[in-house]
């Protein structure tokens, strides 16, 4: 399912446009149950409704969308205009409002949504009279019980731009300073890139707390169910220059998973400046992040640049109680990306940041192919070492934080500004053999401070193959530094794992930069 291709897009609301009346009155199933509900609803409430579902078989939602909207395409889908005046607290002593998507296209099973008040849950009732349509038609006929399909967050800063939006399986999105839609983060991410097949949990269920006068927090609750799993989520969403959202998740699993994923965040990686493989668009390079960034519980700050690989790539990285994982886009320059419509180079960066310790584990990055930027393929979430068995709760708090740039310091560090790749060898002298340029460049900390006597040097390990022809040297262009180094691979096509640092004496300069090279079949290598 091709979700980006809407998601791109969520400042946009729902639409349909071009439908015979009769379609739009056509008989439709019966609506999915509603959620039970308490006179007085908490997150404790809430966690023990999860785990009395976790004891019963999954019983999905039965499909109430008319055909119509099935059928719909994305132009038609945008025509559907929520009414500003509709909002959740619309014209009250309230800095927030709530907007909602309609059913349609992609979106085809209806989420409940409640309203807090003073404890008691309220539902939220679809009306047609919600929304406006564009097109010759109007939504008359369609069922007065038909549901929204997610929801979206104002605040009183802006009233016509998005914040955040929950749309579609447990996937949602926010904006920092720049207010620009990006990558995506889930609620759960359960058997990714597993041959068995990826579940994708729904959070089915949301209730909104209404803030106090004033208020700056804004407070939800989501309800996630899915065949393996359910789980309570309580959202604290704090507006600023940076969106941060605080999240505490209490999982349920109806069977053992064999790869759950933990704050999971899924990002499009298609090109740049270390993979040109599907370099033959106009544009320089085209990506939401481009890279991993983690800051392990050692204490090492790690940088794996992402690729778009010829085949599926699934990466671990073993640490004991992560201090913090995210994908950045930390390439601001609009020249290198040339594209005034999206505007990559203003896409936001995502922090995930424990609450609390998460033992043993591993974060993953799943790098999948893609022929353009109409698919996400980049996935990282944490995965803990010991499997989340049935019958038993599991806490995971953390925060996510949205913006142009991680609310984390490097300390003296410098960080890796970018990756370049090539043919290696010298120049003006015959190439005998194969091998390939790796340059990194490394910027801030105290590069910026070293004398022109400073012995400088790269740090370079490979898991195989030979490393010749290294340096370091300063690049006054980024005040920083640019290393480099050859690889020459042995006759092996499997990948090759590189990892480099500056450092001056025995002190670290710089952070990590790891790297996984596959060398082509050696029939293929050309120099």
């Amino acid at each position: 399912m091709d979700r980006r291709s809407l998601l791109l897009h969520l400042a946009a609301a729902a639409g349909v446009s071009g439908l015979p009346l009769s379609a739009l009155l056509a008989p439709r199933p019966a609506a999915a149950s509603k959620v039970p509900l308490p006179e007085q609803f908490d997150f404790a409430w809430l966690k023990g409704h999860a785990r009395h579902l976790a004891d019963q078989p999954h019983a999905p939602a039965r499909e109430q969308v008319p055909q119509a909207l099935k059928d719909i395409s994305w132009d038609d889908y945008q025509s559907i205009r929520f009414k500003a005046d509709q909002a959740l607290w619309h014209d009250q002593d309230n800095p927030f409002e709530i907007g909602f998507f309609h059913l349609g296209l992609y979106f085809q099973e209806p989420v409940h949504l409640y309203e807090l008040v003073n404890g008691q849950p309220r539902e939220i009732p679809y009306s047609p009279d919600n929304f406006t349509y564009q097109g010759e038609q109007s939504l008359q006929g369609l069922p007065d019980d038909l549901g929204y399909a997610g929801f979206r967050v104002r605040f009183h800063t802006d009233h016509e731009r998005d914040l955040a939006a929950f749309l579609g399986a447990s996937y949602f999105r926010a904006v920092g300073e720049s207010m620009q839609y990006g990558l995506s983060a889930r609620g759960l991410a359960v058997d990714t890139a597993l041959d068995s097949g990826e579940e994708f949990p729904r959070f089915t269920a949301f209730w909104f707390q209404q803030p106090p006068a004033g208020s700056s927090r804004l407070t939800l609750y989501a309800l996630l169910e899915s065949d393996s799993v359910t789980g309570a989520y309580a959202f604290d969403l704090y507006p600023g220059r940076n969106m941060v959202m605080d999240i505490d998740a209490v999982l349920y699993p109806r069977r053992t998973i064999e790869r759950v994923g933990i704050a999971p965040l899924t990002s499009m990686y298609q090109m740049g400046e270390n993979d040109r493989r599907m370099a033959n668009d106009w544009r320089p390079e085209i990506h939401d992040s481009d890279g991993l960034s983690l800051w392990t519980g050692a204490g090492e700050w790690i940088w794996r640049p992402l690729r778009n690989p010829r085949h599926l790539r699934v990466n671990s990285f073993l640490d004991n109680n992560p201090r913090g994982f995210g994908l950045l886009q930390r390439d601001r320059d609009f020249d290198h990306y040339q594209d005034d419509s999206v505007f990559y180079e203003k896409r936001p960066s995502l922090w995930v940041e424990p609450s609390s310790g998460w033992g043993e584990g591993s974060v993953m990055l799943v790098e999948i192919s893609t022929a353009d930027e109409t698919m996400d393929n980049i996935v990282a979430f944490w995965h803990p070492k010991e499997p989340l068995e049935p019958g038993r709760e599991h806490l995971f708090s953390y925060r996510l934080t949205w913006g142009e740039n991680p609310p984390v310091s490097y300390g003296n560090l410098a960080t890796v500004q970018a990756t370049r790749t090539g043919i290696g060898g010298v120049v003006g002298q015959e190439r005998t053999y194969f091998s390939r340029r790796f340059a990194i460049d490394f910027a801030g900390g105290m590069l910026d401070m070293m004398g022109e006597d400073a012995e400088v040097e790269p740090v370079i390990e490979v898991s195989r193959g030979k490393v010749e022809i290294t340096s370091a040297r300063p690049l006054d262009a980024i005040n920083g530094y640019r290393a480099m180094f050859d690889l020459v691979p042995d006759d092996s096509s499997e990948p090759i794992d590189m990892r480099v640092y500056l450092r001056l004496g025995d002190q670290p300069l710089t952070e990590t930069w790891v790297y996984q090279y596959t060398p082509p079949p050696v029939a293929e290598r050309e120099y």
